[in-house]
């Protein structure tokens, strides 16, 4: 029998891994989400026909593994009025709220469960996510690949021994697509200046990034390889990097990767305090 898994939580990264889940071939009568309100599992239901219901209790109650996708904010409330019905069925958990350790969060639903948190990051809502993911000691190697085939419908995925590491993951993935778009922001301003449209401009960025992404995955060369390879000596790009390096370019990547892992940490001991 398929596994049954049930979604708390309908929103915007929930629908992506269900419809990755449904186009790598699970099967969508085994999948279930919940919501507080009808309005917002419709369009799932709809689209692509898997069981919705208001009721947490009930949907656990025959799940084999649950994934809580609500909000940090609220993630208390909810696993503690699961508590019973997890301890009763005993599933696999799947954690994808951020800033919530193992420990609390197997505090919340009263203990002794496999629980694996996950790391996702937006580019997950079009199938081209990478997510990072902590098992805890109770994950056995049969719930930890049911872990990474789930996560693996909507993009990359990456295990860390040390939970503490995904701050790291949180500074170098999950909030990393913003780097990226405020490096096509400022892209598209330089282009203009220099002449070009907007439209133009934001276009040539974002394919050029794209196809250096898929070039340097197709590549066993490191970045720095590539990047030689497309410095001819005295050249343009030459000339470009020299400049970003000279501005600090690393530095300025560094000091905002390790601001973002602090507050990841900081996040962690908020939410466990409320």
């Amino acid at each position: 029998m398929a596994n049954r898994v049930t979604f708390i939580g309908a929103g915007n990264m929930a629908g992506a891994i269900i419809g990755g889940m449904i186009e790598s071939g699970f099967g969508a009568d085994s999948i279930t989400a919940t919501s507080r309100h009808d309005a917002g599992l419709a369009p799932l239901r709809e689209r692509l026909g898997i069981h919705t219901t208001t009721d947490n209790v009930a949907a656990v109650a025959e799940a084999d593994v649950v994934i809580l996708a609500v909000k940090p904010q609220v993630m208390r409330q909810v696993c503690e009025d699961l508590h019973d019905a997890i301890q009763a069925r005993r599933p696999l958990v799947i954690s994808v709220a951020a800033g919530l350790s193992a420990e609390t969060l197997e505090r919340w639903l009263g203990g002794d469960l496999p629980l694996v948190r996950c790391m996702p990051n937006t580019p997950s809502l079009v199938g081209a996510g990478a997510s990072g993911l902590y098992a805890n000691a109770r994950v056995d190697e049969a719930r930890r690949h049911l872990a990474t085939e789930l996560m693996e419908a909507v993009g990359l995925v990456e295990w860390v021994d040390d939970e503490s590491l995904l701050e790291a993951v949180t500074a170098v993935s999950g909030s990393a697509p913003a780097y990226f778009f405020l490096m096509f922001e400022a892209m598209e301003a330089a282009g203009v200046e220099q002449g070009l449209p907007a439209d133009t401009a934001r276009r040539l960025a974002m394919q050029t990034a794209f196809g250096a992404a898929k070039m340097a995955m197709a590549s066993d060369e490191s970045p720095a390889q590539l990047k030689r390879n497309v410095m001819s000596p005295g050249g343009t790009t030459e000339r470009a990097i020299e400049h970003l390096e000279q501005a600090g370019l690393r530095t300025i990547l560094a000091e905002a990767m390790n601001a973002c892992a602090t507050r990841a940490g900081e996040m962690a001991t908020e939410l466990d305090k409320n």
